[in-house]
């Protein structure tokens, strides 16, 4: 392997793994705050009760987040540096915004709720959830504008650097608004976190689940199921529309993207859908293509039947953009979409037997809930390798390619061992993670919360 290809393995292992956690906070922090207000609402001890259960597998989740989003930023001094050097005018801008005004929000926030729960009014106390909330989605937001803008550029032109001997070209800003505006970044926004909402969804659910089986809690953890199952179908569907319409973006500025996604090699007009494909781009054909829908991939991507969906071979196409990783792409995005659509269904499923008697008792459903936790999971990762394999060979698409943004300096050896170092580390904060989650899932929530309701009576 060459250095290109390690600090791509090394930036994919990281940015993966980090997302092991990232969605889980975003959509779990909703979920407490609404928790927390309904308590404060209420007056319920059952409701403050869920508040600190799951808030507490928020923390833990959101301390190892932080942790592995810090070593991300490093890559881009370190393997990216070219990148860096001539995209920094524009990518740095909204990460520095994340970082001076998201994240401290949120940090400054989530340790008044940690340790404010006897000393602030309820009211105020569930105010800085929201707060936290309110963070952890805003830097979401800006991390996501700027992944938007390596996707569809806007905003920036191309100058030359006088008497710079380690550059002589880079991007500078032109248009700030457009960048904050630009639609595929809003687009992979309101995606991004109405698939964490499906996540941090299946995970109360199949929590819940885990304990109704053994009857314990039953109220509790009853309501628990009830509120992430609507939280859950309110969010898959939001899943759906905004996929629909991030497939209508990378149609419209991704040509390459969308024929690797669909698997269409040769120009066509009204282009079919075929259920049963397995690409072959070695010979830049399908060795298998059955089962078509006549039209689909047209009618979804343009929304008209026949519109003309350029192929992998076009030969204007290969020679603007390249040809990416056809399989990986075809398969990910397939998988992706095969696990919304299973997603869809449980949802669906959960949200009818949530509101009757029959929850407690649908055993077998309860078990495929619990069994379903790592199915949001990997939707994401899939989708993820979706977005970033499918601008391949592009860095920033269409402007700077990946091969030119690689660090000069480094060897393999180098990056092989910060690679190495890296796996190792995080596998290790993994294992912690999972099992301080699974340890604090399994004991189920505080039995006394009595001294915080008479405090906070006295502060309300």
């Amino acid at each position: 392997m060459d250095v290109l290809m390690l600090s791509q393995l090394q930036f994919a292992a990281t940015a993966m793994f980090h997302f092991l956690f990232v969605p889980l906070t975003l959509g779990l922090s909703i979920m407490t705050a609404w928790m927390e207000t309904k308590y404060v609402r209420t007056g319920d001890e059952q409701w403050l009760r869920m508040t600190k259960f799951w808030g507490k597998l928020f923390l833990i989740n959101f301390a190892l987040g932080v942790v592995t989003g810090i070593t991300m930023e490093f890559q881009f001094g370190m393997n990216w540096a070219e990148y860096s050097k001539y995209v920094g005018d524009i990518f740095g801008a909204p990460l520095a915004i994340e970082a001076t005004l998201t994240f401290f929000l949120e940090s400054v926030f989530i340790g008044v709720w940690i340790f404010g729960w006897n000393k602030i009014s309820k009211k105020v106390h569930a105010l800085t959830i929201w707060l936290v909330a309110i963070g952890t989605n805003l830097s979401a937001l800006w991390i996501l504008l700027a992944n938007g803008w390596m996707q569809h550029p806007v905003g920036a032109k191309l100058v030359e650097v006088i008497n710079n001997p380690l550059i002589n070209r880079r991007m500078e800003m032109e248009d700030f608004l457009a960048v904050v505006t630009n639609p595929y970044g809003w687009n992979k926004f309101f995606h991004q976190i109405t698939s964490a909402y499906v996540l941090a969804a299946f995970f109360v659910m199949g929590i819940s689940a885990w304990h109704l089986l053994r009857k314990n809690e039953t109220s509790l953890f009853r309501q628990s199921f009830k509120s992430a199952a609507l939280f859950g179908l309110i969010s898959c569907l939001g899943v759906l529309i905004t996929g629909h319409t991030s497939g209508e973006e990378v149609a419209k500025y991704q040509p390459s993207k969308l024929a690797a996604m669909e698997s269409i090699w040769e120009t066509q007009q009204g282009a079919g859908m075929s259920l049963l494909v397995i690409p072959d781009q070695k010979n830049g054909r399908n060795a298998v293509e059955a089962l078509t829908i006549p039209k689909l991939a047209s009618l979804i991507a343009y929304r008209d039947p026949n519109a003309t969906i350029k192929g992998l071979n076009d030969p204007e196409l290969k020679e603007k953009y390249g040809t990416p990783p056809v399989l990986a792409t075809f398969v990910s995005f397939r998988t992706m979409a095969g696990l919304g659509g299973l997603m869809m269904l449980l949802s669906v499923l959960a949200f009818l037997l949530s509101r009757t008697a029959k929850l407690e008792t649908s055993t077998l459903f309860l078990k495929v809930m619990v069994y379903a936790i790592p199915l949001p999971y990997l939707a994401i990762q899939f989708g993820w390798l979706v977005a970033e394999l499918g601008r391949q060979p592009w860095v920033v698409y269409g402007i700077l390619k990946t091969a030119d943004g690689v660090s000069k300096s480094l060897d393999v050896a180098q990056v092989a061992i910060s690679l190495g170092a890296f796996t190792l580390l995080y596998s290790l904060l993994g294992a912690i993670d999972f099992y301080l989650l699974a340890k604090y899932a399994k004991k189920g929530p505080d039995t006394d919360v009595s001294n915080i309701i008479s405090i906070n009576q006295g502060r309300a």
